[in-house]
């Protein structure tokens, strides 16, 4: 493995790891203003399409190619896995539940991950981790039986489709794990190329297209080339620099500014139970996914990652 500096997160890329947290927690926010007035459809099919052309763009100026005619089954199977079918999801949950709601929601991605990847690789669980999905799904029940109270009926659907979404994100990342390796900014960029072709076809069935503001226009934007395009490309440079133990840590702090952002910008209120929730189901991942204390301190001090 690449010998690492003995303290890994340097300043830089704990700003790194604190930019792309921000940026995915805004992503609900933006979702939660533009899926209402656009409906999950046209907003995901601008997303996808905003965003590989960003890639695309700089792909060509730094001179990055996709090898599509040996990797495109393999864009194609993460473009459906970890963009057009979560995406579609969340747009969807976006229309009914907060933004708040959804970020946390989201965060039980590395728990379905650890799930299906013992599931796929015939692992058995070690005690910590069958600790770690426990405590992750009963931060799940927790959040779900006291905000389905003062949901709309609708409200269970759209809970059910956003962790429908984490579910896919679970299974696009076990899949990118036993899969041949692909370089980083190819498979950003490929997957971003491949889910707009996956979500051309939807297209025909969007009814109707409405005129948007001014605060929908801009949540497209920044969805499209602020939190898919710029933020994978971040995302992949955390991984080139601390590895991918230490990027999986923003799992960890989205929610905190998915939180932020929806209480600032659209005035909703945390209550005590989504609190109580987020820290149960964030310490259910850090189980699931070994990330204890004790082996945060040993991979500091091997200086590797």
């Amino acid at each position: 493995m690449r010998r690492r500096s003995p303290w890994p997160m340097s300043v830089v890329n704990l700003l790194r790891l604190l930019l792309l947290s921000a940026i995915w927690g805004g992503s609900f926010l933006f979702m939660r203003i533009g899926a209402p007035v656009l409906g999950p459809t046209l907003l995901i099919a601008l997303r996808v399409a905003l965003a590989a052309l960003f890639l695309l763009i700089v792909g060509t100026a730094l001179r990055k190619p996709l090898h599509v005619a040996a990797h495109w089954r393999h864009y194609l199977v993460l473009g459906l896995l970890n963009a057009a079918l979560p995406f579609l999801l969340l747009a969807y949950a976006a229309q009914t539940i907060p933004a708040s709601l959804l970020s946390i929601l989201n965060a039980t991605a590395p728990i379905w991950s650890a799930l299906i990847g013992a599931v796929w690789m015939r692992a058995p669980l070690t005690i910590p981790s069958a600790v770690g999905l426990m405590l992750g799904f009963a931060g799940v029940t927790l959040l779900a039986g006291v905000e389905s109270v003062s949901l709309p009926p609708q409200g269970a659907w759209a809970m059910a489709a956003a962790l429908g979404a984490a579910l896919s994100y679970g299974v696009a990342t076990t899949y990118a794990r036993s899969a041949r390796s692909v370089e980083p900014f190819a498979n950003a960029h490929g997957t971003m190329a491949a889910a707009t072709l996956l979500m051309m076809p939807l297209l025909p069935f969007v009814v109707e297209i409405p005129t948007p503001g001014l605060a929908v226009v801009v949540s497209v934007a920044a969805l499209g080339i602020l939190c898919s395009g710029f933020a994978y490309l971040l995302y992949f440079r955390l991984i080139a620099e601390i590895g991918a133990t230490g990027a999986l840590t923003v799992t960890f702090v989205v929610p905190v500014f998915g939180m932020l952002w929806g209480g600032v910008f659209l005035g909703e209120r945390i209550g005590w139970h989504a609190m109580l929730a987020t820290g149960v189901i964030l310490a259910g991942t850090a189980l699931a996914n070994g990330l204890t204390l004790r082996g945060l301190r040993c991979w500091r001090k091997s200086g590797r990652a």
